[in-house]
């Protein structure tokens, strides 16, 4: 194999795999720009190893590119953090095993899957994205419910708490006041949170404001 040939794989390899990972870079995830550049280019690395450095050695050629594939999985599962009860880090996996891929279909020669595999890559994270956002969480969100117990008798601050949910983007999907007569400073709410608001945020956003006493997830 001529080594220009080879220069070109990796390049292509290394500039493919840094377009992936340059919207895991501007989203300040650990594994960004320079983590996906390398996977791409190892995977390039290790392709051109089996398919060619091994030829007429009498050795399974597909072995060290099987390798990649399994290696990879084991890169990916140290992006994954357990966070409380949710998990973070499954997309950040999932595109380092789609460059891997790239990287092998490009040492292979196989210039238009690489490329269509990377356009499809950036569409899931960058245009799937403003979907998901725009589009499908509008409908679902995070269903919260809060009770929050004013200072003082009466719903008056009622208001400036409905100001500091819509300032936070959060909507407020039902609003009772308590059963008991008596008590009339306390207020359920039913609450449907923007992505990436965390409940615990919004609780002590509410906390802060003067005229509320107290404010508890049911």
């Amino acid at each position: 194999m001529e080594i220009l040939d080879v220069l070109v794989r990796i390049l292509v390899a290394a500039v493919l795999g840094g377009a992936i990972g340059l919207e895991r870079e501007i989203r300040e995830h650990t594994a960004g720009f320079r983590t996906h550049i390398l996977v791409s280019v190892g995977a390039a690395a290790f392709t051109l190893a089996s398919s060619y450095g091994l030829q007429g050695s009498g050795l399974d050629p597909n072995r060290i590119s099987a390798q990649v594939v399994t290696g990879i999985g084991f890169l990916g599962a140290g992006a994954i953090i357990r966070h409380g009860v949710s998990v973070r880090g499954l997309t950040t996996a999932a595109s380092l095993w789609a460059v891997a891929a790239v990287g092998l279909l490009t040492a292979q020669g196989f210039f238009s899957a690489a490329l269509i595999t990377t356009g499809v890559v950036l569409l899931s994270l960058y245009g799937l994205r403003l979907l998901e956002d725009h589009v499908l969480y509008a409908y679902t969100g995070t269903p919260l419910r809060l009770r929050i117990h004013f200072r003082s008798p009466g719903y008056a601050p009622l208001g400036e708490v409905m100001a500091r949910l819509e300032e936070a983007h959060v909507v407020v999907k039902e609003v009772v006041g308590s059963a008991d007569p008596e008590e009339t400073e306390v207020v359920r709410l039913l609450l449907k949170l923007p992505r990436g608001l965390r409940p615990i945020k919004l609780v002590a956003l509410l906390a802060e404001m003067p005229q509320v006493k107290q404010v508890n997830l049911e």
